[in-house]
């Protein structure tokens, strides 16, 4: 059933499309650089607008349909200085050409350009600003803050968006996203996830974030599945600043940022700085977050070149919520944890070094390249014993042997279990360069890039207390492995425009990656992973610019992605997992108005070897995902932008899909016979967490000097009003209504207010209600099916999340 605010975005976009636009006249113009030459793929828009559109091989620009009146005109293009022109179009005709500059400094851009998609580039990809990341910054994880995004689904395991959270896209788990900071990859190189727990109120040194949907371009580090989200925080700030920002909210959820800036000093240098402070109780009991973090940047900029140093990093310390809420509990007790030890917490440490270079080399010819390195350094304490724990029906006495202890005796009884208190490490080093050149010259736009990263990661786990000690000494190590990895890959990304409005596409990637690990796992059992692949990676397509606002592309791309740790350490000896391969179908359509933008994108992403949970168990009992031959995710993203009246304006996605894997076979464990599984065929199901149906919206109002109008003082009040809808998604692929997550939907407000005076730049309260209707839904959840005495049954978590609640804060800019 649909919600008030389905109602409205509906209503709104009906009246928005059925609205009849005037079209009485064209501007239209040249841009070059300031020796005269053309710069092809220029952007220019009307700024406060939603038309825009790229200049053609002469540098030509057309825009059309533009009712008479005063326009401000911006001209934009990589490596030079934006330029804003005043155009009054009074009869059917204006003209305005553009003289773009070099930048006195080489541009951010440039860092991130060969991870990134500009407007020809024929893919689903959607630009989020600094201040759309600000407006929906008020302290959660950065899944939050891009949770309107389309085809985006989050989750927080506390229920309240701080502390352990995360993000889909287009059904695609984390381990199928890949992340970049600046153009350097942050997945993990095992697990192939990113932990945004691990950069806490790192949206608050964001410059800008781009989402590609499906396979995107190619790109360092993990292979994109589902999709890439690529984060710049290399911009430059040439004048001085300072801003602090506070917040309280539910749960006993505190923030508190500073951030501080240089400016530009003697035209050369610039430095800029991040401390922040989080910290929640949760929504979930005891599901606390007590998270620290900094950011730190020093630039040198000369006349031909740049060298900027970036340091962050984020430490963690959270309560452990994994185990979720079981389904019998729902009902009556929403907030329940079943861990009750009193320092059950996860405790992590990242820290990130960035060097990035970017000289001038030539005339159209332009380098970046960055070297890094990250360490990790935590670990996860756990109680393993019968006393905690009493009502989940599973928690008993550790077995000696299982840590490789002796029996105890004590008197003429014989001990073999004890309670125990361990803690699993995760020591770990990445580090590695990555490299971008780029031409471009008349028709051409071409950039070879790539990288090569190495990590070694150290697994061990200690035992801090036993009741029982036997031959355990002081930070015994009762399991310890390494592992190393090195990823290597190259690519070529070329734009080239055949005529005046077709642009061709071609991206090639190789990459080689090599994963070995040894020693023994935290089941006692011997680990010994040698293994190499070698990947192609082709994308290719076109873009037609129908005419200045109807734009049409399409693109073919292949990806192929190693396995995970897991996937190799949890496999059934003599049994090695396969890469999943896919291959990413895109078209599109897009239209730009004045005052709306609308945006169209089919997608078919076919999977070969997708790695899958079937219910298969190792030795051990560890769960294993397996290979299954053919699945497919299919679906429609739509996106539209209106502005309904002066300083109203409403911004909508949908997606609906279809998500199959055409046949597979489920394993049930047999709890009366443990030497057998029970075996069950499927076919035609949906693909786990992976909703047909998606839909965001956001309606927002600014009003401004709505008590002040002077030169010393002025004000400004923003109201949004946020809509999130996500159908039911099953949370295995079985497809059984016994097992998934109902749809729900999400209606949040965000209130602020604004004054800017001669003593500081702004002063802004502001608060943000999320969940108005106290909806109560769930977000993710786990399963796990047996069959005992003649019926199938199931042990379950699901992770609830909170009812209404808010944050409220205060933030000033000097």
């Amino acid at each position: 059933m649909f919600r008030t605010g389905s109602i409205l975005l509906l209503l709104l976009t009906v009246f928005a499309f059925s609205s009849k636009a005037q079209t009485s006249g064209q501007i239209s113009g040249r841009v070059t650089d300031d020796e005269g030459q053309p710069l092809l793929s220029a952007t220019v828009f009307i700024k406060g607008s939603y038309l825009g559109t790229t200049t053609d091989i002469d540098g030509n620009y057309v825009l059309i349909g533009i009712p008479s009146g005063e326009y401000e005109l911006v001209a934009k293009f990589i490596g030079y200085e934006e330029q804003v022109k005043k155009v009054k179009l009074s009869g059917t005709t204006a003209k305005a050409d553009f003289k773009l500059v070099p930048a006195p400094f080489q541009s951010a851009e440039f860092v991130v350009e060969g991870t990134r998609a500009n407007e020809n580039t024929p893919m689903a990809v959607q630009n989020v600003t600094q201040e759309e990341i600000e407006n929906r910054n008020v302290g959660q994880d950065l899944p939050y803050i891009l949770d309107m995004s389309t085809s985006v689904v989050t989750t927080s395991d506390a229920g309240a968006g701080i502390g352990y959270t995360g993000m889909r896209i287009r059904g695609s788990d984390a381990s199928r996203i890949n992340v970049t900071v600046n153009g350097v990859p942050i997945n993990d190189a095992e697990s192939q996830g990113t932990f945004w727990v691990n950069m806490p109120d790192f949206a608050s040194s964001a410059n800008s974030i781009q989402i590609q949907r499906g396979v995107g371009t190619s790109t360092n580090g993990a292979g994109a599945f589902g999709g890439s989200v690529n984060i710049s925080t290399t911009d430059l700030n040439d004048q001085a600043y300072g801003e602090y920002d506070g917040a309280y909210g539910s749960f006993e959820s505190w923030r508190h940022t500073v951030k501080f800036g240089s400016g530009l000093i003697n035209n050369k240098f610039a430095f800029d700085g991040r401390l922040s402070s989080i910290t929640s109780d949760g929504y979930i009991d005891r599901a606390s977050s007590d998270l620290k973090s900094y950011y730190f940047s020093g630039a040198y900029y000369g006349k031909k070149s740049s060298l900027k140093f970036i340091t962050f990093a984020g430490h963690e310390r959270t309560y452990q919520a994994w185990n979720g809420v079981p389904s019998y509990l729902l009902d009556d007790n929403r907030t329940y944890n079943a861990y009750n030890y009193p320092d059950e917490v996860d405790d992590y440490q990242q820290t990130h070094y960035q060097l990035h270079y970017t000289p001038e080399i030539a005339p159209h010819f332009n380098f970046s390249g960055a070297l890094h390195y990250t360490h990790g350094e935590g670990f996860y304490e756990q109680y393993k014993g019968d006393e905690y724990n009493e009502d989940l029906n599973y928690g008993s006495k550790e077995d000696l042997v299982d840590y490789g202890l002796d029996p105890v005796y004590i008197g003429g009884d014989t001990i073999t279990q004890t309670n125990l208190i361990r803690r699993r490490w995760l020591d770990n080093d990445f580090y590695g360069v990555t490299y971008n050149f780029s031409y471009k010259k008349n028709k051409l736009n071409a950039i070879l890039g790539g990288g090569y990263n190495i990590y070694e990661g150290d697994h061990f786990g200690e035992i801090i207390w036993a009741e029982y000690a036997s031959n355990s000494s002081i930070y015994n190590k009762y399991y310890d492995n390494t592992a190393t990895k090195n990823d290597f890959n190259i690519f070529i990304k070329v734009n080239y425009q055949l005529t005046r409005k077709l642009n061709l596409f071609g991206d090639l990637q190789y990459r080689y990656v090599s994963y070995n690990a040894s020693g023994i796992d935290a089941d006692r059992l011997p680990i010994d992973v040698n293994d190499e692949m070698n990947f192609v990676n082709p994308k290719a397509g076109l873009t037609y610019a129908i005419n200045s606002k109807n734009r049409v592309y399409g693109s073919f791309s292949v990806a192929n992605r190693e396995p995970t740790r897991n996937d190799y350490i949890d496999a059934n000896s003599g049994v090695e997992p396969k890469p999943e391969t896919m291959y990413d179908y895109e078209l599109g359509y897009s239209r730009t108005h004045r005052k709306y933008g609308f945006n169209a994108n089919i997608y078919y992403m076919d999977y070969d070897n997708q790695l899958v949970l079937t219910g298969e168990v190792n030795d051990v009992g560890t769960a294993v995902r397996e290979n299954i031959k053919d699945s497919y995710r299919a679906g429609v993203e739509l996106e539209f932008g209106y502005e309904i009246i002066k300083n109203l304006d409403l911004k909508i996605n949908a997606t609906l899909s279809q998500n199959k894997i055409n046949s597979w076979t489920e394993k049930v464990d047999n709890w009366d016979d443990y030497t057998d599984q029970q075996i069950i065929e499927h076919t035609n199901t949906d693909i786990a967490f992976s909703p047909n149906a998606i839909a965001g919206g956001v309606l927002s109002y600014r009003l401004e000097n709505l008590l002040f109008n002077s030169v010393k003082k002025s004000d400004r009040l923003e109201v949004s009003y946020y809509h999130k809808m996500v159908g039911e998604q099953f949370i295995d692929n079985t497809q059984s209504s016994s097992r998934k997550l109902d749809a729900y939907h999400l209606d949040d407000v965000k209130l602020s207010y604004t004054v800017s005076n001669s003593f500081v730049k702004s002063v802004t309260g502001y608060i943000l209600v999320r969940n108005i209707f106290s909806e109560e839904y769930e977000s993710n959840a786990w399963v796990y099916r047996y069959y005992s005495s003649g019926e199938y049954s199931q042990l379950d978590g699901y992770y609830t999340q909170a009812g209404i609640n808010f944050m409220a804060g205060l933030q000033v800019k000097f």
